[in-house]
């Protein structure tokens, strides 16, 4: 991990102007100011000459630069427009250089359709002649969405057709604050209008202080930079150049999404009003989701971007990392007072100390001989523990080092003038691997196979895959000197370097304000000049990087011994969440770091990343024990669990003041309690991309005044926590939606709204509130100090029901497999799919399962032992239980036990009119692969 926390540059990086950027430079002096501002327009656009149907049923067209001009470089002069209906709910926009083919991100890393090409000739002398039907403005139509262009100036809209709302309109007036279609080798500008209600999620990744939604004038940059997450609305490890509209017209909530799958760096500028790309390279190559639901649109988005990938079920265990493990003693110690402290651990991690010298796929004979390793993890995976390690991408030169040798000998790495780029990371001097170049990509399968032969690792972290380089630059290695030397910071530059500013792709004429600052883009990374597989310039292909090597370490992994792999990344691009989960990389250990970590969580599940959490009690400095309570009881609930500190800060695991661990032992408990649930999730999300944890206004689009909350968050559609997030703080302000919502840590409380209100709620050190909301179902287990004993006990059902209504309908679903298969699917004869039902009519109370696929679950043997009914009349105890239509030989065993819900905060008056229960039915061996139904008088 680097954790620079400010870039600082001399004047060294300032390079000699181009002939552009000279004549900028001159109408600047002259007050033409175009670069500070939005204001100056830069030509006028181009004009539709011709269009018609492509052969696949789309439209092509031929637009043509109005007027010529040399900001940025020159136009394009001709242009190729392709739209098309991909889909129902997908409409696709792509416009390119009509003549020259230009970089795209490659169609092998995401899988889409290729344009067609354009008939006509540019240039030909029949072309004005061929397409006399252009009309000033025209539609194409598809099943949800329309849409519209005017030919000159060109522009288009695209329209939803239910009720003839704007999405996205790309047309130009005098008066707007940018400019028309720009379209320049290394300047590509297109906006697009907005109402002043439309409430935009995405752009990522960065660390955004205003909370979730997209907020008006605030920087966004997209390029994937080591920068820490500790730098406000700065361009962080990712780029996900996507954003999700919601928008309520009275009281009907509609939600679309938009993809600009451009790779190249940008800024996108939102006014309130209108959205600006500045792109510097590439095409525009626009997809638009039709929603309506925020559900819906992150099913269509991740069914083009790619699923997110299956997890492991221990991966939703709870996870332990530290820079700074400096030998195996340590680690030994660290899972043996998880397990004295009664903290459940699943998975122990080690950082870069495990390594010969910080090379990768090596291990340090000194501080973890092989030997002694390996009967550590033979204990550990024989309790079910998993162990991870750290692969940095900077493979150290190094004439004795194996891998880089192997690494040489196939030609693997990246090149700057015909040579392997050189470039300093924590071994010192190293050389990128080339993940564009098939050949890399076996190598590098082949190098994960040969340490997995060392060390039986269950994952690989793979980090600094920005990608992060302590030098800028043109380098080399110094001759009588040691790099690096050993003692201070790793992170300080300590090769010979020269800055490269004498290319255009090193020194493009539009500075995307990388770091915040307009870094140069090749600062503290691979020259943007180098050269990858193909001839295809760093420039372009930067920000794919993290998503490639993810895609090569996923093909490695599972065809190693074709089981289900884990694999987690700090950087991403569009698709990573296909093959890889994500943490938010270097925070801080403060109350504001605590409160991002929400939005960014929230974030990368509209991104496609759904596995995804941050350091719980923060990478650096030393969190107080206070925070370190709080930050486990929100971590306990992230997608991705994981504790992780820095080399320099004292030791943080949970165990180590006692407050913190009885916040670990509540919190994580009931993390555990709720694997099954999760595990669905995980499921769900595979199969239809739907988040893990969700912005409250997933389940409730309909309610604006949810469009923003940044410190509340569901997980699924039905669990909702609701954490202290300020210091010195034994209460917390929560916003409940309509309805009724049971405490799931004491099932007797609950809180019952006819409206959307704030409650107070006491939250003493070692506790979190956490409801479950009404008409649900939730899977639940005993839990356990691991995840494999866990998933072995009876499971519980917890039925939600509405207070004061005798409408009563309840449904929840579970997912089991072998999570070692690397598919999550139903069909194989290894998993098992449960619908559960609930309803009541006429004074009776029906409860039932619907199995798909039962014989995985039978033969494990699993039953539930218990339900417990939320919200439920009394009973008079009769109940009738049939197990696939035969009922069950001895009911008598079969007992329950009723309590009066105590009302909390009483925000309904007629609540204190109507006594409902919470019924505990045990004694119950309901075998889960076995339909059954189970009904009572209420």
């Amino acid at each position: 991990d680097s954790f620079t926390s400010k870039i600082m540059f001399s004047s060294s990086f300032l390079s000699p102007y181009s002939l552009t950027s000279l004549l900028i430079l001159i109408l600047c002096i002259v007050g033409v100011d175009f670069v500070s501002t939005t204001q100056t327009k830069i030509g006028q656009g181009y004009k539709l000459i011709s269009i018609e149907k492509s052969q696949d049923g789309g439209l092509i067209g031929l637009l043509q630069v109005k007027e010529k001009n040399i900001i940025y470089g020159l136009d394009i002069p001709h242009l190729k427009l392709y739209v098309k209906h991909e889909t129902d709910n997908r409409l696709r926009v792509h416009i390119t250089d009509a003549k020259e083919q230009r970089w795209e991100v490659p169609y092998n890393l995401l899988q889409r359709n290729t344009p067609p090409s354009l008939k006509q000739n540019v240039g030909g002398e029949s072309r004005k002649n061929l397409f006399s039907s252009v009309v000033a403005e025209s539609k194409y139509s598809g099943n949800e969405l329309i849409f519209n262009y005017k030919n000159d100036p060109f522009s288009f809209s695209v329209k939803r057709k239910s009720n003839g709302e704007t999405l996205f309109n790309s047309s130009f007036d005098d008066s707007d604050s940018y400019n028309n279609l720009v379209f320049k080798d290394q300047y590509l500008e297109i906006s697009t209008k907005l109402p002043q209600n439309a409430s935009l999620y995405g752009l990522g990744e960065n660390t955004q202080p205003h909370g979730i939604k997209i907020y008006p004038n605030d920087p966004y940059t997209l390029y994937t930079t080591d920068q820490p997450a500790i730098n406000l609305n700065m361009d962080l490890y990712g780029s996900h150049p996507m954003y999700m509209d919601l928008r309520n017209v009275n009281g009907v909530a509609n939600a679309h999404v938009v993809l600009l799958l451009n790779s190249n760096g940008m800024d996108v500028f939102y006014k309130g009003d209108s959205l600006t790309y500045k792109v510097i390279g590439g095409v525009l190559d626009f997809y638009f989701f039709s929603g309506p639901t925020p559900l819906d649109v992150i099913d269509q988005y991740t069914s083009f971007i790619g699923r997110p990938a299956p997890m492991p079920y221990w991966s939703f265990g709870f996870h332990q990392c530290r820079w700074g493990y400096h030998n195996l003693s340590v680690i030994e110690d660290v899972v043996e007072n998880y397990n004295k402290a009664k903290i459940p651990l699943d998975v122990i991690w080690n950082d870069d100390d495990h390594m010969d010298g910080k090379k990768d796929f090596t291990l340090n004979p000194v501080n973890y001989p092989r030997p002694n390793l390996l009967a550590f993890l033979d204990k550990i995976h024989a309790r079910g523990m998993k162990y991870i390690v750290i692969v940095d991408p900077g493979i150290g030169v190094n004439n004795t080092y194996g891998v880089y040798q192997r690494g040489i000998a196939n030609d693997v790495f990246i090149k700057y003038e015909g040579k392997p780029y050189l470039a300093q990371v924590w071994p010192g001097a190293v050389n990128f691997p080339d993940f564009l170049n098939p050949k890399t990509v076996e190598w590098w399968g082949d190098e994960i196979r040969r340490f997995r032969e060392l060390v039986p690792v269950d994952g690989l972290w793979i980090d600094m895959n920005e990608v992060s380089n302590f030098c800028s630059g043109l380098c080399t290695i110094p001759e009588g000197r040691i790099c690096p030397t050993g003692t201070g910071p790793g992170w300080i530059c300590c090769l010979d370097c020269k800055n490269i500013t004498n290319t255009r792709w090193d020194d493009p004429p539009y500075k995307i304000n990388a770091s915040g600052i307009q870094a140069p883009i090749g600062y503290k990374t691979i020259a943007t000049s180098a050269v990858h597989y193909n001839g295809v310039k760093e420039y372009d292909a930067h920000s794919i990087f993290g998503l490639s090597q993810s895609i090569a370490t996923h093909k490695a992994l599972q065809g190693l011994e074709g089981k289900r792999p884990f694999i987690l990344s700090r950087s991403t691009f569009v698709g990573s969440g296909h093959y890889a989960a994500h943490w938010t990389g270097d925070n801080r250990g403060t109350w504001d770091d605590l409160r991002y970590s929400i939005t960014t969580v929230l974030n990368f599940g509209l991104f496609g990343v759904p596995m995804v959490g941050a350091d719980i009690c923060g990478f650096y400095p030393a969190p107080t024990e206070e925070l370190c309570n709080r930050w486990i009881e929100v971590g306990a609930f992230y997608p991705f669990s994981r504790d992780h500190a820095n080399y320099y800060s004292p030791r943080q695991e949970l165990y180590q003041w006692e407050s913190v661990a009885e916040s670990a032992r509540n919190a994580l408990g009931m993390r555990y309690k709720l694997l099954p649930y999760f595990y669905t999730l995980n499921y769900e999300a595979h199969t239809t991309g739907a988040p893990i944890a969700r912005p409250l206004f997933f389940s409730f689009p309909t309610l604006p005044e949810l469009y923003d909350v940044s410190t509340q968050f569901l997980v699924g559609s039905s669990v909702m926590v609701s954490p202290v997030l300020d210091q010195g703080k034994t209460e917390v302000k929560a916003l409940f939606p309509p309805g009724t919502w049971y405490n799931l840590f004491d099932m007797t409380q609950a809180i019952v709204t006819k409206d959307l209100h704030y409650l107070t709620l006491d939250a003493p050190l070692n506790v979190v509130n956490v409801h479950v909301y009404q008409n649900t179902i939730i899977p639940m287990q005993r839990g356990g100090m691991i995840s494999k004993e866990a998933r072995t006990t009876p499971f519980t059902l917890v039925v939600t029901l509405p207070s004061g209504t005798n409408d009563i309908e309840a449904k929840g679903n579970l997912f089991l497999d072998d999570d070692e298969l690397p598919e999550m699917k139903l069909g194989n004869g290894h998993s098992t799919y449960i619908d559960f039902h609930a309803t009541a009519s006429n004074g009776t109370m029906k409860l039932w399962s619907e199995v798909q696929e039962s014989k995985f679950a039978l033969d494990k043997g699993w039953f539930i032992e218990k339900v417990i009914v939320l919200g439920t009349n009394n009973t008079d105890g009769a109940f009738e239980i049939n197990v696939d239509g035969q009922p069950i030989e001895d009911a008598s065993r079969v007992k329950y036990s009723t309590t009066e819900h105590k009302y909390i905060n009483n925000l309904d008056d007629e609540v204190d009119k109507r006594k409902s229960m919470m019924m505990d039915i045990h004694g119950l061996e309901l075998p889960l692969g076995k339909n059954f139904i189970m009904s009572w008088k209420m």
